[in-house]
Formats: C-alpha cells, sequence, structure tokens
C-alpha cells in the first residue's frame, strides 16, 4: 500500500475513533443514527407515456372554393360561437347573385303583366267578348309565370346562402389550432383551414404494455404528472381496447382529464395506479447510489456488538421523504441514516442515544 493511501485510512480511522470507542485491540466504533425499517402502504404503479387529444375537436374546412382574402384569429385564440374565422373573396359569388337577382326582378314583372292579363279577359269573358279558350290561355300563361318566378325565387334564396359560406365562422366556441394556410391561398372543400378545440375537453391516450393488459379495467385510476413527479390530474380510465397494436404490442386505453395548462397533442407522464401493497420504506438519505445500483448499511449484531453491513437494494417509487424498497432490506430491520460516509462492511457503530 502506497504511504498516502496509509495516512488516509488511518485519518478515516482516526475520524472514526473520535466518534466512538471500539474495543480493545479493534477498530473504533462509529456513532450512527439507525431507523427500523417501516411497513406503510404503498402504491403499485406505473408509468407511461401519454397523448393528451381533444375529445371535442372540430376540423374547419369552407364549403366553397376560392381564394383567402383575409385571416380574422390567430393560434390559440379563444373564441365564441359565430366568430369570424377567415374570409374567402365572395366577388363571383356576388355577381352570380346579383344576375340571379336581376333575371328574379324582370320574372315578377311578367307575372305582374300575365296577371292583368287575366284579370282582363276575365272580365270580357264575363261579357261575353272573349271566348273561355282565351280565358283558358291567360289563366296557362300565369300560371307558368308563377311557377317560374318560384323556382326563380328559389334558385336566389340558394345563391344567397352560398354566398354565407364565403365566410367561414366558427360553429361552437374554443381554441382556434393551427392556421396552415395563408392570405392569397386557393383552397378548396378539402382544404384544412384550422381546428377548434374546446377547452377543457381532453383525453389521454396511454399504451400500455400488453403483458398488463390483464389488469386494465374502467376505472384503474391514472394520474397525470409533469416532468418533476408533481400531479396535475386525476382521473380513470374510461375505456379499454379490446385489440393489440400489432406493431407496438400494446393496449391503447382512454382517460378523460381536466386541468389547467394541459393542451391538446401534448405528451405527458401517466401514472396507472394498479393498487397498493404494504411494503418497507427506508430515508433516502440512507440510501447510496453506486455505478447506477443504489446500496444501504443496516445494523446487525454480531457476538454482542454492532457493526454495519452494506446491502443491495432493489428500490421503487420515493413517498415522501423515503424510498419504497422491493429487494434488500425486510420491514423491522435497523438502517443506518448517518455516518455513513466513513463506513465499510463489518464495521462496528454505535447507535446515537
Amino acid at each position: 500500500m502506497s504511504r498516502p493511501r496509509i495516512l488516509i485510512t488511518a485519518l478515516a480511522f482516526a475520524a472514526l475513533g473520535c466518534k466512538g470507542g471500539g474495543g480493545p485491540g479493534g477498530p473504533p466504533s462509529a456513532r450512527v443514527k439507525i431507523e427500523v425499517a417501516r411497513v406503510v402502504n404503498v402504491p403499485d404503479r406505473s408509468e407511461y407515456v401519454a397523448t393528451l387529444k381533444s375529445r371535442a375537436s372540430s376540423a374547419i374546412r369552407p364549403e366553397v372554393e376560392g381564394k383567402i382574402t383575409q385571416i380574422f384569429v390567430r393560434p390559440g385564440e379563444r373564441v365564441a360561437p359565430g366568430t369570424p374565422l377567415m374570409q374567402i373573396d365572395p366577388a363571383r359569388q356576388q355577381a352570380a347573385l346579383k344576375s340571379q337577382q336581376d333575371t328574379l326582378a324582370a320574372k315578377r314583372a311578367s307575372v305582374e303583366y300575365a296577371r292583368q292579363q287575366h284579370e282582363r279577359l276575365n272580365g270580357l269573358a264575363a261579357s261575353g267578348i272573349a271566348s273561355q279558350q282565351d280565358l283558358d290561355q291567360a289563366k296557362a300563361a300565369l300560371d307558368a309565370t308563377q311557377a317560374e318566378l318560384a323556382a326563380l325565387e328559389a334558385q336566389v334564396r340558394e345563391q344567397q346562402v352560398q354566398l354565407h359560406y364565403y365566410s367561414v365562422a366558427a360553429p361552437t366556441a374554443g381554441i382556434v389550432g393551427d392556421i396552415p394556410v395563408r392570405v392569397g391561398d386557393r383552397v378548396t372543400a378539402d382544404t384544412a383551414l384550422t381546428t377548434l378545440d374546446q377547452a377543457g375537453g381532453l383525453e389521454a391516450y396511454v399504451s400500455v404494455p400488453v403483458e398488463r393488459s390483464p389488469q386494465l379495467h374502467l376505472g384503474l385510476p391514472v394520474q397525470i404528472v409533469d416532468s418533476a413527479g408533481e400531479v396535475l390530474a386525476e382521473t380513470q380510465v374510461t375505456f379499454v381496447s379490446p385489440q393489440v397494436d400489432e406493431a407496438t404490442q400494446t393496449v391503447l386505453v382512454k382517460a378523460k382529464i381536466e386541468g389547467e395548462g394541459l393542451r391538446p397533442s401534448q405528451f405527458m407522464r401517466a401514472r396507472l395506479v394498479w393498487g397498493t401493497h404494504d411494503g418497507p420504506v427506508v430515508p433516502v438519505l440512507a440510501v447510496s447510489r453506486i455505478s447506477g445500483r443504489h446500496f444501504a448499511f443496516v445494523a446487525e449484531d454480531d457476538k454482542g456488538a454492532l457493526v454495519a453491513r452494506q446491502r443491495a437494494l432493489r428500490v421503487g417509487d420515493i413517498v415522501g421523504g423515503d424510498y419504497v424498497v422491493l429487494e434488500g432490506i425486510k420491514p423491522g430491520e435497523r438502517v443506518i441514516v448517518s455516518g455513513t460516509q466513513f463506513l465499510m462492511d463489518g464495521a462496528p457503530v454505535t447507535p446515537e442515544t
């Protein structure tokens, strides 16, 4: 052993000797704080990636073809029902409507003339001057022009409704999504203008490995957590797919979400709580991480004295300030929670009073 390493070891044991007295001829006993591994009711849970989707998302598409002349809203803006979203150039439709309206005015004049002719022949027929045939012809002409007038009025109403479609309005209240079109773009009935998502109506889509599918059921508790593990929303499973995704070998589950600050298409962490069980916990301060593995020291009896024994642990979630121990420590064992930086396996220890 090199001289510096001998000096460091001597200093470490000198520090331990200052903390407690060892037996004659043996290493000094370190004074440590000891806690008994407690048993608590801990949740059995798993975390998966969840995609938030809107339960009430409307795809806004135009009813007519044309060029966009104005966009009145911005992505992320909240709108009320009937709020104008975009304007499609209505010039061609306005011209067609004007032509129909002019034709309608001329047809109304024709109907008025046919009515006057019928009334005049009706009076002449009553006086015996006009024949019944002339009267019948005048009545047929009046009926024909009235029918043509009704058809033109229907066409004008249709053109007016069609003109209304050139102004794209919000069908419901919601939040405007991405707007992929720009002013000047030509759109058709298949063009996606934007989306409209109703606030708060979100659903979490979670893909669960097929080996956990037997434990899936409606009402299973679900927690939506952020990157720090803080719970943002609590809910339950509302849908379990009866099929397995062939590509990913997962089962899709859905859960309705109500939470502030959550948005459609957002990726979150979903924590499925399968149940609870009793298990030991140890303070986080008692656990050290070495080369990716977790270790802790326990105090064991050895010929009437206490010695430190290092244990490899398999830990689960953190509950409060404690690790849930899955393997390595049993309930009731004495865990060393302080002074572990100078301990070695088998070193004598003395509990702090």
